[in-house]
């Protein structure tokens, strides 16, 4: 899958499933029975969630909120709700929330891990290493305590390197650590015993041992992760992606680490759009070198998805956006280190609130609770179809260059996107075939 040019800016991507999906009746974006949709007006809405997200469900058209017990259509849940009522809440055909029940087999960073090291195996199994070595994005990772004599092995053949330290269920930093010793996790492990002696009816909480990425490719002298932005509609079903860039002044890439550094800037914050990020490289490795990282970063978010596929639970009333986080080497390989179920919404700067609102109203426009879309869309505002029972092609892409055919994919990832005036085609384009068929 490679992007078709060497293009600046802004990019989006997305991914539709194979025929068999347990949702092939599900048609469009949007809801199966458009004129039911359309007499059901005015969408109601609720969320607890006081962000960008706030503002642009308040002003989107035809929408109005609903608070507490209130009858809802669409419900951008926290993840304390789903847990405690998606098992016993009967929903109607039209009705969309923003989670799947098990989207912790992708978030939780020690879940995410074992489905992937599954998914390799099977495609070792049934296509070979060559076709295996394509999940060989992530670092060498373990489970503690349950794998922590394997990790001790791999530990030991290795001396000297440095290793992370990461609670599988938190976020914004919160809990890591690094080491170059046993010792280190043997103190670690004490303190954890000590809490345990404290609080009998605690578990241990578990970690995952991660191998640190140590030549990371730096700008300025400073580390960076990318956060892409993963909207799926079912599993495995569709994908889109929208792409932010962060840089950051310690090991840890998260911008709720980041305020606290004394020279962080409260009004510029401290991200790029990725377009400006794809230009950085591009001037500096040319366009042949981008054009592999984009692809092998594509390969990231199909092949993590498909390692998942069987196992989250694929209901079509939910839709999820997903946080990937991803980090970038020295030698221009990607590296996936975690993806987040709930990605922060509330915006560090000015040019991020902007990032931020265009990704969610980008978002509901393909949710698309109002039924406007065909089901046959390759671009929705910033995002591109990825996937449609197999891998979407860019009509207006260059021969791939790659050895592997004429194939390009359709991501424009990183890529210029005149993002308004495509929504205005779109629109437009649907507006007229509706009036043509009526």
């Amino acid at each position: 899958m490679v992007p078709a040019r060497a293009l600046l800016g802004p990019g989006v991507t997305a991914i539709r499933g194979p025929k068999k999906s347990q949702n092939q009746n599900y048609k469009g974006h949007g809801l199966s029975k458009g004129k039911e949709r359309e007499q059901r007006a005015p969408i109601r809405f609720k969320t607890t969630q006081l962000n960008t997200l706030m503002d642009v469900l308040r002003h989107r058209p035809g929408w109005v909120e609903v608070k507490d017990e209130g009858e809802w259509d669409f419900y951008w849940c926290d993840l304390s709700w789903l847990r405690e009522n998606s098992d016993h809440t009967y929903m109607d055909e039209h009705v969309r929330i923003s989670h799947f029940r098990n989207h912790y087999e992708l978030t939780r960073k020690n879940y995410m891990v074992k489905n992937l090291k599954r998914f390799r195996k099977q495609l070792e199994r049934e296509a070979g290493k060559l076709e295996a070595a394509k999940c060989d994005f992530f670092p060498k990772t373990f489970e503690l305590p349950s794998e922590y004599h394997l990790f001790v092995e791999e530990f030991r053949k290795n001396p000297g390197i440095t290793w992370i330290m990461k609670p599988v269920a938190r976020s914004q930093g919160k809990g890591i650590f690094l080491f170059r010793r046993l010792k280190d996790i043997m103190d670690w492990r004490k303190d954890t015993r000590n809490s345990d002696d404290q609080k009998d009816d605690i578990t241990v909480e578990n970690y995952v041992a991660q191998r640190y990425i140590e030549n990371p490719y730096l700008i300025g002298g400073r580390k960076f992760d990318l956060r892409v932005y993963v909207l799926v509609m079912s599993v495995f079903a569709e994908c889109l992606l929208w792409s932010g860039h962060r840089r950051q002044y310690v090991h840890l890439t998260n911008v709720a680490v980041q305020k606290t550094s004394p020279d962080y800037h409260p009004k510029k914050g401290s991200k790029w759009m990725l377009q400006r990020f794809r230009q950085y490289l591009a001037s500096k490795h040319g366009p042949q070198a981008v054009e592999t990282l984009f692809r092998d970063m594509d390969n990231i978010f199909i092949k993590s998805l498909q390692s998942v596929q069987k196992v989250i639970i694929s209901d079509k009333h939910c839709f999820e956006l997903y946080g990937y986080d991803i980090l970038i080497d020295q030698d221009l390989k990607p590296w996936l280190l975690e993806v987040n179920a709930s990605p922060s919404l509330t915006a560090s700067s000015q040019e991020d609130y902007e990032l931020k609102t265009c990704l969610l109203e980008d978002t509901l426009h393909v949710v698309d609770m109002e039924a406007r879309l065909t089901g046959r869309e390759k671009r929705v505002g910033g995002f591109d179809l990825m996937w449609n029972d197999g891998p979407v092609s860019r009509e207006d892409g260059p021969p791939d260059l790659s050895g592997m055919g004429n194939f390009v994919t359709n991501t424009h990832l990183g890529c210029v996107n005149d993002r308004k005036k495509q929504l205005r085609q779109l629109f437009c384009s649907l507006q007229v075939q509706k009036k043509a068929s009526s």
